[in-house]
C-alpha cells in the first residue's frame, strides 16, 4: 500500500482506468471469438454483419490508443481474408 498522498490517488486512478480501458479491448476479443464462430457454423451473413461491428470497435480501441494501429489492421485483414475464403 502506498503511503504517499500521490501514490494512493494514483492508485484510485490507474485502477479507473484500467476498468475503463479494459471493456472496448474486451468487446474486440469477444467479437473476433463470434466472428470464428460463426464462419466454422458457416453462417457468413452473420460472420459479414459482426465484421462491421468488429471494425467500429477496432477502431473505437485504435484511436484511445488501447490497440496499435498495425495490430488492429493486422487482425482486420486477417478476418476479412477468413470471410472471403468461406465464401
Amino acid at each position: 500500500m502506498p503511503n504517499i498522498k500521490s501514490s494512493k490517488k494514483a492508485v484510485k486512478v490507474i485502477a479507473k482506468k484500467t476498468l475503463n480501458n479494459h471493456e472496448p479491448k474486451a468487446r474486440v476479443k469477444n467479437l473476433i471469438k463470434n466472428i470464428e464462430k460463426e464462419l466454422s457454423e458457416n453462417n457468413i451473413e452473420a460472420a459479414n454483419t459482426l465484421y462491421k461491428d468488429f471494425q467500429k470497435a477496432c477502431d473505437d480501441a485504435v484511436s484511445k490508443g488501447l490497440i496499435k494501429k498495425n495490430t488492429a489492421d493486422r487482425e482486420k485483414s486477417r478476418l476479412a481474408q477468413k470471410i472471403k475464403n468461406a465464401k
